[in-house]
């Protein structure tokens, strides 16, 4: 998929983002920092890390300023619905930056954190691809936790599989 339009994009993205938001209904308060190991992502952390890389590292890029980001720990949110309210902050803020990019911005080149010059549309398709990365582990960490999940796009597989001509 190629970006040639910001104003498309941000369209198509806010609906990528909503899917991911409405996940967040179903984590219980006291599974908020939950991992299924020690060591990795807590579902807060997953939470923190796509507010935190979205806005500090992604829009900072295509800015064309170097990436702040910092990690994703609890002191930038603690419990579920600081968690939740700080990853639409910053959301909000990233939206507004991306907002501000005009069509041919789109067509320049940025640098990643790894020193990689890449166009821009091109790194703002590797942000929405970060973002399903991120909502599918939420999804998984769910579903160890025997949470039923909603279905991404109206239908589980099951009702899917029903509906079909066999």
């Amino acid at each position: 998929m190629e970006i040639n339009n910001v104003s498309d994009f941000l369209d198509y993205y806010i609906k990528v983002k909503k899917r991911t938001q409405n996940l967040f209904d179903y984590i219980p308060e006291d599974k908020i920092e939950w991992t299924f190991r020690k060591g990795k992502f807590t579902i807060g952390d997953e939470i923190r890390h796509l507010a935190n890389i979205e806005r500090d590292m992604f829009a900072e890029n295509i800015q064309f300023k170097e990436s702040k980001y910092a990690g994703c720990g609890t002191d930038y949110a603690e419990g579920l619905e600081n968690v939740i309210e700080y990853y639409n902050k910053k959301s909000k803020e990233s939206i507004e930056i991306f907002s501000k990019l005009t069509d041919l911005d789109l067509h320049k080149k940025c640098k990643t954190p790894g020193g990689i010059n890449i166009t821009v549309w091109k790194w703002l398709r590797a942000m929405v691809e970060h973002e399903i990365h991120h909502r599918g582990q939420l999804y998984l960490y769910l579903v160890m936790l025997n949470i039923k999940t909603p279905p991404m796009y109206g239908l589980t597989s099951e009702e899917v599989i029903a509906n079909s001509v066999t």
